[in-house]
């Protein structure tokens, strides 16, 4: 059964699945649509055209929907999606897209948003995904599944965060961040790989001894990074690791990646 508290303002035409909770001093607009056992805990805002997936709890003061944060932004219906299971703690702030952009922001399921942390428009972040306490994305990033995202850090509109990767705290990401890398600094830099990240997505002993041997051979020695990372794809033929972190560098998004220290 529909819980609504007598202070909260939904509009009547909403969308609300089953089941769903919305709590005191709630705002809830005409474009929203709560999923089956949403719940909206207190003075929680979700405007414009913005979906809410089966399952999400969203915590007081979070805002959700809101206009993108640009100064071409002439009220386009863009719209904001987020998946089911997410969980968003207080103060947490998510951006509609933009129409110069891909018009959405979304959002995957099973994530954990911390208190204070926002996505901007048009960013796309997949899935079990985890953002610490005032963790920020610019606008039009691509963040890839299971990401950690340190408190106090902030990414570079237009950056990419690949599969598996995590980010320090109070790090400043201006760069392109490999799967399965881990970086850190006021200027991020490359520190390796994350291997708990990999332990914990169950790869065996051996798959994660071959991405550390290709990941030694990418980023050191002679030629360009391309070039290295084409033979590291050769010499590791069958490897769903290496060539994720292939496949990523062959993608470039037009930024520089995230390397060592002693590569700059």
């Amino acid at each position: 059964m529909t819980k609504i508290h007598a202070t909260a303002v939904v509009d009547p035409s909403a969308q609300l699945g089953e089941d769903v909770e919305i709590g005191p001093f709630c705002v809830v607009g005409g474009d929203v649509q709560l999923g089956d056992r949403v719940k909206l805990r207190s003075h929680v805002s979700v405007d414009g055209h913005t979906v809410l997936g089966e399952g999400c709890d969203v915590h007081p003061f979070a805002a959700l929907g809101g206009a993108p944060q640009h100064l071409g932004y002439k009220g386009e219906p863009t719209r904001l999606e987020i998946g089911a299971g997410t969980v968003i703690r207080e103060s947490v702030t998510m951006n509609r897209g933009t129409a110069n952009g891909d018009a959405v922001t979304r959002i995957g399921k099973n994530g954990f948003f911390m208190a204070y942390s926002h996505v901007a428009h048009d960013c796309i972040v997949g899935d079990g995904v985890v953002f610490a306490n005032s963790a920020t994305l610019a606008g039009h990033c691509h963040v890839g599944d299971g990401v950690i995202i340190g408190g106090l850090s902030a990414v570079h509109q237009h950056c990419r965060i690949g599969t598996g990767a995590i980010v320090g705290g109070v790090s400043g990401v201006a760069k392109d961040v490999i799967p399965f890398g881990s970086v850190l600094g006021a200027r991020a830099e490359l520190g390796g790989l994350n291997i708990i990240g990999l332990k914990r997505r169950g790869y065996d002993r051996q798959a994660i001894h071959d991405v550390r041997s290709a990941y030694r051979m990418i980023f050191s020695g002679s030629g360009t990074l391309q070039d290295r990372a084409h033979l590291a794809e050769e010499a590791f033929k069958g490897s769903e690791l290496v060539q994720l972190i292939v496949d990523f560098l062959k993608s470039g998004s037009g930024r520089a990646f995230c390397t060592p220290r002693d590569l700059e």
